[in-house]
């Protein structure tokens, strides 16, 4: 199991924070917020992917499987550090409370990011052992990520199929021109990446010093516009112009009609596995020293994929696909031992995805809003629950819980109610079934624990507007929210 014992945590992404810099960080309402989980009982937050997102902001979109997100360094470190003057932090703009506005908070950052860089540079920054420790460790996907994200910033077209075709190719020649054509940006890339990764273990070993996991995310699938396709273009389905021949997705199902159409380049497995599964075995070990346990997002996708031809519109036409899963799994196994590892089994999971799971004796997930669409043989019921799953009232994906009790018809509210022994189910009460619950781990979307709207959801699947954006207010977080939830904890043994 993941966790030793019956345990809760709550998820919460960092950038959804609060902070007077317009995004959540990783300073100190970070640290403030492991402070409370700590005093709250809880032993476990849980977060979304960190790579460096695109233009969607999605955690799922990011331009690298390794490198860490730059809009999550905490400022006020680096006047600590010498890199920046207090005064240079003195005036933000007035950004909004509840939102990100990536349209403010990204060029106000990037400013002082590339203020602080000149001074590191003045500092001889790149010769200190701090930073050759760094190097030492990470060259083997810094070099090729910095190239990238370079490239990415300097070069037109929407992405790296539309440089000039020895950079596609990674021709030696081409890869050391453009270094020296853009040695500088490369180097700041670099250095962003220096900040990340320090000021992200400063955190974790403090939160792991509370007694407070960190519970991570790894998404299937890449973009096909990042780092890591570029340099492994062998282990992806691409024709000969590069361009996928299949993409990802899920059909239809709960949260769409039309299914998901992802767009993400799917593996090549057989190329995967001539190659020992290093590219997969070398992110499982990168993310399992970020963080304490991670979550394989689509983990039915390891089985067997959806696999839909390439200019799709929609998700509907495609067929599946099998997965080397198993075998890469198993690899992974005899390295690690027991694997700290949570496999997302939502939507359509077929005996043989139960299969794979429980071979591994990975928990899965079960989610309180999808169980009351069917009769009392729905898994996602908590008298249907086993102690091998991470209950949860919603994920990310969801509606807020107020949001979703708030959108039922009058017959789905009375279905619950049965099932609840009450007359009007609020949020409370739910959080108090998945608390109750057989299941080892207990997780709480944030929102729900502040009892918000639908306005303050994470995602709505299947839209690219208005995601990725809410965030905590400063002080929103009650003393009474928190004593109520250590009740709940001790109550049902999860302290």
């Amino acid at each position: 199991m993941i966790v030793n014992k019956r345990a809760s945590g709550i998820l919460l992404h960092p950038s959804s924070l609060s902070g007077k810099f317009g995004i959540g960080s990783l300073g100190a309402e970070a640290y403030q917020f492991v402070d409370w989980l700590s005093a709250s009982g809880q032993k476990v937050w849980q977060m979304l992917p960190l790579g460096p997102t695109d233009w969607s902001h999605s955690p799922y979109q990011s331009y690298s499987a390794f490198a860490g997100n730059p809009d999550l360094i905490d400022l006020d470190r680096l006047v600590g550090l010498g890199y920046l003057e207090a005064e240079q932090l003195n005036d933000p703009p007035l950004f909004p409370a509840s939102k990100i506005d990536f349209k403010k908070v990204i060029p106000y950052r990037e400013k002082l990011l590339k203020s602080s860089y000149d001074r590191f540079v003045k500092l001889d920054g790149f010769a200190t052992t701090a930073y050759h420790q760094f190097w030492d460790q990470h060259w083997w996907w810094l070099e090729s990520w910095s190239l990238f994200d370079a490239c990415r910033k300097n070069l037109p077209g929407k992405d790296w199929t539309h440089w000039e075709e020895p950079l596609q190719e990674r021709t030696r020649e081409a890869l050391s021109d453009y270094y020296q054509l853009y040695r500088e940006t490369v180097l700041y890339s670099r250095f962003l990446q220096f900040l990340f990764f320090d000021q992200w273990f400063s955190l974790k070993n403090y939160a792991n010093g509370k007694g407070v996991s960190i519970f991570g995310d790894i998404p299937l699938y890449v973009a096909f516009n990042s780092s890591d396709v570029w340099n492994n273009q062998s282990l992806f389905l691409l024709d000969k112009k590069r361009q996928p021949t299949l993409v990802g997705g899920v059909p239809p199902d709960y949260f769409s009609e039309t299914g998901q159409l992802w767009g993400n380049p799917l593996f090549d497995w057989e190329q995967m596995k001539q190659k020992g599964y290093d590219w997969w075995m070398a992110r499982l070990h990168f993310n399992l020293r970020l963080f304490d346990f991670v979550r394989i997002d689509h983990f039915r996708g390891l089985e067997s994929f959806w696999a839909i031809p390439a200019g799709e519109k929609t998700a509907i036409k495609g067929s599946w696909m099998k997965a080397n899963g198993d075998e890469m799994l198993g690899l992974l196994q005899q390295q690690v031992g027991t694997l700290p590892i949570v496999a997302e089994d939502l939507g359509l999971i077929t005996p043989e995805v139960d299969q794979l799971r429980k071979k591994y004796a990975l928990p899965g997930m079960k989610v309180l809003q999808f169980a009351f669409s069917d009769e009392a043989d729905n898994t996602h019921l908590p008298h249907n629950f086993a102690p091998d799953f991470v209950a949860y009232t919603g994920t990310h994906d969801n509606n807020t819980t107020a949001g979703w009790l708030q959108s039922l018809e009058k017959d789905e509210k009375k279905k619950i109610d049965q099932y609840l022994g009450v007359e009007n189910a609020e949020v409370w009460i739910l959080i108090r079934k998945v608390e109750e619950s057989v299941a080892q781990l207990a997780i709480l979307p944030m929102q729900d624990l502040l009892g918000l709207a639908s306005s303050a959801r994470t995602n709505t699947p299947g839209t690219i507007k208005g995601n990725w954006i809410w965030r905590m207010k400063a002080n929103q977080i009650k003393p009474s929210q928190g004593k109520k939830l250590l009740e709940l904890t001790r109550l049902f043994g999860r302290d």
